[in-house]
């Protein structure tokens, strides 16, 4: 088996080998294939991923290319051969052979009028009209301006390979296989307020549809959860699709803004649409306010792409029934007041940081499955006020990457003890506290309507230590 047919075999199995594609161009090129060669330099071109490989695929193929070129042109039959019996040669020599079925009188002009419009119905797919030729009036000016055959060749566009035309607006990502376990409440430190309330807005409903449906109770709506970052926003709203059979459809932020104007708000209508052909389903918005930013703050381009949330949510000929909106956001003041009454985000949770009870909670669940001996959680509760969720991993990480260390140090091996969590525990400050005292600006100046009466109680209780 020569080299070609292996490389070949080769580019059969595994298609999308650029560099088996550029051996083979290679193998052609060495046996003058040129077409061959350029077919096989293209393919590789198209599915080459390294920088160098694709800038010598192009190198090469222009080289290749330039062969083809002169190779035919040194095939072109000579003027005595192809010129009917008499009649003159044209100073240029004769090119019927660049055009097939035109005749030797077109051929011996140069004339490529429709050979360039061929070429433009091919690019463009329509024919320009000032490509159909010269006017009468100016056929003499243009008999003076004919190029010999040969050089008719550089009216045809090239094309190079590997580029092509990209639409605007977003394309549909292709459905990938999620590795992410799945969770439910029980994995949710704390929470109970707001564990009811999606147990009462969408479990309860789905499963108890006669009940809800005899006292006209409507199902879906929204959610509005608000709060310090790293308390449990976004995993709640993962162990609400845990928890219920619903269709769970996280809307990011990457997947609706768009810099073409109109594209935005048409991939949020197209988001809504996808929900509510699959429900009862469940749509969360994490970081809402980037998308329903309040309007008397913003510029005129996010106008609307928030009247189309606005629309989506409660408008004239929109509908939310079983269709669940949880929105999640560390800045409600940033949100559009629009989008927080009644009938959109129907419920405005303060999702606090975790209590005693919750933090000891989270210590037994990051702890659990670890080479470590018995904690004291109570203690480390205690210990930890102020803490998210996210800072008690952070803490209880560090204190697994110091025991690692001492073990690859002194190459004894053993367990994470309680001293180790001390020690971690006093690298790692809250990061709660920055957010709680700019909230208390606002529910000091800004908590007219009662907005933030649940930051208020929270901090009624704990604000002497902020």
């Amino acid at each position: 088996m020569d080299k070609i047919n292996w490389l070949e075999q080769m580019a059969q199995k595994q298609p999308e080998d650029a560099q088996t594609w550029f051996w083979l161009g290679k193998e052609y090129e060495a046996a003058e294939r040129w077409l061959d060669a350029i077919q096989a330099f293209s393919k590789g071109l198209t599915y080459a991923q390294d920088d160098a490989l694709r800038g010598e695929i192009v190198a090469v193929l222009s080289q290749v290319t330039a062969r083809l070129q002169q190779s035919a042109a040194a095939s072109t039959p000579s003027p005595a051969e192809s010129r009917p019996e008499g009649r003159p040669a044209a100073s240029g020599g004769t090119v019927t052979e660049l055009f097939p079925g035109r005749g030797p009188e077109a051929a011996e002009r140069g004339d490529c009028s429709e050979e360039r419009a061929d070429w433009h119905d091919e690019l463009f797919g329509e024919r320009k009209p000032e490509d159909d030729g010269p006017d009468e009036d100016e056929e003499d000016e243009a008999d003076s301006r004919r190029v010999p055959g040969k050089q008719v060749t550089a009216f045809r566009p090239k094309v190079h390979p590997g580029l092509q035309v990209v639409t605007g607006g977003k394309e549909p990502a292709s459905e990938r296989k999620s590795d992410v376990p799945v969770i439910t409440f029980e994995h949710v430190a704390g929470l109970k307020d707001l564990k009811k309330t999606i147990q009462m807005k969408i479990i309860s409903p789905f499963f108890n549809q006669g009940l809800f449906s005899k006292f006209r109770k409507k199902t879906g709506g929204g959610v509005l959860l608000y709060g310090p970052p790293g308390c449990g926003k976004t995993y709640m709203a993962r162990a609400t699709a845990g928890e219920c059979r619903a269709k769970f459809i996280t809307v990011h932020i990457t997947d609706i803004l768009d810099p073409y104007i109109g594209i935005s708000e048409r991939n949020l209508k197209e988001a809504f649409d996808k929900a509510r052909a699959q429900r009862p389903s469940v749509m969360f918005f994490d970081e809402v306010d980037a998308i329903g930013f309040n309007r008397s703050k913003s510029s005129s381009l996010t106008r609307g792409l928030v009247d189309t949330f606005l629309h989506e949510m409660d408008g004239i000929d929109s509908d939310t029934d079983h269709l669940l909106i949880i929105g999640a956001t560390n800045m409600p003041w940033d949100v559009d007041n629009a989008l927080k009454r009644p009938g959109r985000f129907d419920r405005l949770v303060f999702v606090e940081p975790p209590d005693v009870e919750a933090r000891e909670h989270i210590f037994t669940l990051q702890m659990h499955e670890r080479y470590a001996e018995k904690m004291d959680t109570a203690k480390l509760a205690k210990a930890t006020e102020f803490f998210s969720g996210a800072d008690i991993a952070n803490v209880c990480e560090r204190a697994v990457e110091r025991v690692l260390m001492e073990i690859l140090e002194t190459g004894v091996e053993r367990p994470v003890r309680m001293r180790d969590m001390e020690e971690a525990l006093a690298e790692v400050q809250p990061s709660t506290l920055d957010w709680l005292r700019t909230a208390k600006n606002y529910v000091k100046y800004a908590n007219q309507g009662g907005m933030y009466n649940d930051i208020e109680r929270y901090l009624r209780k704990h604000g002497k230590h902020i």
